[in-house]
C-alpha cells in the first residue's frame, strides 16, 4: 500500500464499518487510472495501477466479516483487477485453477525471464489474506530466478466461500504441487514452499507431508491457535 494513499484513507475512516467502502474507493481510483492507461496503450501503468488497485479492494474486504455482503463485494472488484492486470506485469502472470474437493484452489502464476525450466516457489496467504497481496513478495523471488506461484487456499481468497478452513494442508498442498509440476517452465525437482503468518503453519504442514518440496520458508507462523486463542485480537477471532 502506498504510505501517501495509507496516511489519506485512514485519515478519513473514524470508525470501523467504514473501512471497507474508504479502500474500496481509493482502489477505484487507481483501477480508473489503470483502465485509461490501458485505453491509452500504456500497458506498464495499466499492470501498475490495476494490481495497486487489486490490493485496496483486498485490504478493503479484509476482516471486514462484520458486513459479508459488502466484504464478498469488495473482493470480487479485488479478484477482477488483479486478473486484468496480469498480462501487464513485469514478467507478467497467468491464472491458474487446481481441482480440489469438488471446488477449486486459484493462483497465480509468473515466471522470471529465460527458457527455463525454472525452479519455483509456492506462496501461501495467511488468515485472511489472499494471493493479490503478493506482488511485491512475488517480486523478490522473480529478481533471483525463480517462478512464484500465489495461491488461495481453502477458507482464503476465493476459496473461502466453497472450502473450508483447515490445518491439514498436506491435502491440499499436495494437490497444488500435482498441478505445480505439470507447468511448463518449471523445474518440478526444484520446489519451494513460503508460508505467512497462519499460511507459515500451512507451509510446515505442506513440508513435512510431501517429499517434492526442497525448501520451505515459514514466517511468522502460529503453532497452536488454541493456546493464544484469548490474546488475539476481536477481529481475527471473528474471522476464524
Amino acid at each position: 500500500v502506498d504510505y501517501n494513499d495509507f496516511v489519506r484513507v485512514t485519515g478519513a475512516i473514524e470508525r470501523w464499518d467504514a473501512w471497507c467502502e474508504q479502500w474500496c474507493l481509493a482502489g477505484a481510483a487507481h483501477e480508473k487510472l489503470g483502465r485509461e492507461a490501458l485505453a491509452a496503450g500504456r500497458n506498464r501503468s495499466a499492470g501498475a495501477h490495476l494490481s495497486q488497485a487489486a490490493v485496496y479492494f483486498h485490504f478493503a474486504k479484509f476482516m471486514f466479516v462484520n458486513d459479508l455482503s459488502q466484504m464478498q463485494a469488495a473482493h470480487l472488484m479485488a479478484v477482477r483487477a488483479a486478473g486484468d492486470a496480469l498480462p501487464y506485469l513485469d514478467p507478467p502472470g497467468e491464472r491458474v485453477e487446481v481441482p480440489f474437493e469438488g471446488s477449486m484452489i486459484a493462483a497465480v502464476v509468473r515466471r522470471p525471464p529465460g527458457a527455463g525450466p525454472h525452479p519455483v516457489v509456492i506462496l501461501i496467504p495467511g488468515l485472511d489474506s489472499a494471493k493479490e497481496e503478493f506482488r511485491p513478495t512475488e517480486d523478490l523471488f522473480l529478481s533471483r530466478g525463480l517462478a512464484t506461484v500465489s495461491v488461495d487456499g481453502p477458507g482464503q481468497g476465493e476459496a473461502e466461500y466453497d472450502l473450508a478452513i483447515r490445518p491439514d494442508w498436506e491435502a491440499p498442498g499436495r494437490a497444488i504441487i500435482d498441478a505445480v509440476s505439470l507447468l511448463p517452465g518449471i523445474d518440478r525437482d526444484r520446489i519451494g514452499i513460503w508460508g505467512v503468518s497462519l499460511g507459515g503453519y500451512y507451509a510446515a504442514r505442506v513440508a513435512s507431508g510431501d517429499e517434492r518440496v526442497k525448501a520451505t520458508i515459514s514466517l511468522c507462523p502460529v503453532h497452536c491457535l488454541g493456546d493464544i486463542w484469548e490474546r488475539l485480537p476481536d477481529l481475527s477471532r471473528a474471522a476464524f
